[in-house]
C-alpha cells in the first residue's frame, strides 16, 4: 500500500488542512471566483465548507486541484544562466571581460 500512496502529494493532507491553506491564500472571495460554489461566496466558513465539501465530491476535486495548482513549485521567468559555450561563430562576439587589473612596476625610463 506504501507504493500506491508514494506518488500521491495529497497523502496525509486533510480536507481542513488544505482548505485553512487555501483560505489563507485567496481568502474567500477568490476561492468563490475560482470555485464556484455557495459554501465559499455565501456566509462562508471553514466548518460549513468541510460539511460541503465531504458530500460533493465535484467540489472536493476542484479544491484538491487548486491545492495541488498552489503547491507546484513556481517556475521562474528569468532564464538560467548557461555554462556550456556556443561554437565557433554562433552567436555575437562578445569581448572579454576583465575581472582584475594588474598594476605594473613604474619604469626608469619616464
Amino acid at each position: 500500500m506504501s507504493d500506491k500512496q508514494s506518488n500521491n502529494p495529497l497523502h496525509g493532507v486533510t480536507l481542513e488542512a488544505m482548505l485553512t491553506e487555501l483560505h489563507a491564500h485567496y481568502g474567500w472571495d477568490g476561492l468563490a471566483s475560482r470555485i464556484a460554489v455557495r459554501c465559499f461566496s455565501h456566509e462562508p466558513s471553514i466548518k460549513s465548507s468541510l460539511a460541503f465539501l465531504r458530500r460533493t465530491p465535484w467540489a472536493r476535486d476542484k479544491v484538491e486541484a487548486l491545492f495541488l495548482q498552489l503547491k507546484k513549485p513556481k517556475r521562474s521567468l528569468a532564464p538560467k544562466a548557461s555554462t556550456a559555450r556556443a561554437p565557433a561563430g554562433h552567436g555575437a562576439a562578445r569581448s572579454p571581460t576583465i575581472l582584475f587589473a594588474r598594476k605594473t612596476p613604474p619604469t626608469d625610463d619616464a
